[in-house]
């Protein structure tokens, strides 16, 4: 079970908040990696593989006879991902994601051909190419297989160019907007005091949990430098809402400061149910016409490990609240059903989210 403190405490707006319209933006491509060591992809089972290299060679004027069929194994189809980051101009270079769409075994030593990454409107904003860096190593031989990392992606560093810029709403208007990172009303008015309290009355005003409006000058460099005052003014934070974070696949369960236990009483045991069958032959007497056949036996058995009634006091401490559930000796499995039992009977002042 891990704790999380949320005691108030002073953090930077830039921390807290971003700026509406600045962010990145994900571009996708598909295309070819070339010069693979036999561990490409089987193009008999990846069709899509020996036609793509059917194009590309026909941009390069070679035309493969006609019922040619070509077998390569040292190329494979790969998906190119990246993120523009805002403000990303012509010609900068960015880091790109190389991952296998295809059985290949290994992208280790392969290059990436020119591949042209897309937007969601469907332009074309870079252009990606260059020798993959695969964080992995494996060999196999007479049937034993040894493999470390994973093979089938890598990345290419500085491998793909901006080809065009998206242009954003920052030097559009006379306000900007702030957008909180968690909805909450008290961080919102905040947010505004503390802007109004650096930069006079009235620049800031709240909209609601999440969003503040605030007034910036027209002139592009003084609007970009009253940006970077703000973004490094303290903040203070309010304690957030209690609660509970299940995770129901690893039994993890993360509870901040605000979680209060009232009086209860928990029963926690175990109960186990064991159902055998044993197969049995039933041979009928002689002489009397009837067929040997086999029929189950069937035992059930049900134990219960006892568990004692445990009463809980009331308290406003995590402190108390995690001591009296490891007193109970549960496991982070059987929290999950206690935690959401006590939540229904209305024993603990939390929201529970199960994740």
């Amino acid at each position: 079970m891990a704790l999380v403190s949320t005691t108030a405490q002073a953090a930077r707006i830039k921390e807290v908040a971003s700026v509406q319209g600045v962010r990145s933006n994900p571009l996708v491509g598909y295309g070819l990696v070339v010069g693979l060591d036999g561990t490409g992809d089987q193009t008999t089972q990846t069709p899509f593989t020996g036609q793509s290299l059917t194009a590309m060679l026909q941009q390069f004027g070679v035309i493969l006879p006609q019922g040619v069929t070509m077998q390569p194994r040292n190329i494979a189809a790969v998906m190119v991902t990246t993120s523009l980051p805002p403000f990303a101009q012509t010609g900068q270079q960015l880091d790109v994601v190389v991952s296998s769409i295809g059985n290949a075994k290994s992208l280790r030593g392969g290059t990436l051909i020119a591949t042209p990454l897309r937007g969601t409107d469907g332009q074309i904003y870079a252009m990606a190419q260059g020798n993959l860096i695969v964080g992995g190593a494996g060999a196999s031989a007479g049937g034993s297989k040894v493999q470390i990392n994973h093979l089938s992606a890598g990345r290419v560093p500085a491998g793909a160019l901006v080809e065009r810029t998206v242009p954003t709403a920052l030097q559009s208007g006379d306000s900007i907007q702030f957008d909180l990172n968690a909805a909450d009303f008290n961080t919102a008015r905040n947010l505004a005091k503390t802007i109004n309290k650096a930069k006079g009355e009235g620049v800031a005003q709240a909209l609601d949990g999440r969003t503040v409006r605030v007034r910036v000058p027209a002139d592009p460099d003084q609007r970009v430098s009253f940006l970077a005052d703000l973004e490094d003014l303290p903040l203070d934070l309010s304690s957030p809402a209690a609660r509970v974070v299940i995770n129901a696949r690893t039994g993890s369960v993360v509870m901040n400061q605000a979680v209060a236990l009232s009086a209860c009483a928990i029963a926690h045991g175990n109960l186990s149910v064991t159902i055998s069958s044993t197969p049995q032959v039933s041979q009928p007497g002689p002489f009397s016409g009837g067929q040997t056949t086999v029929t189950e036996k069937t035992d059930i058995s049900i134990k219960q490990e006892p568990g004692s009634l445990i009463q809980l006091p009331t308290t406003a401490k995590l402190a108390d609240v995690v001591k009296a559930l490891n007193a109970l000796g549960a496991t982070p499995q059987d929290l999950l059903a206690i935690l959401q039992a006590m939540k229904s009977a209305g024993a603990i002042t939390a929201e529970l989210e199960v994740i």
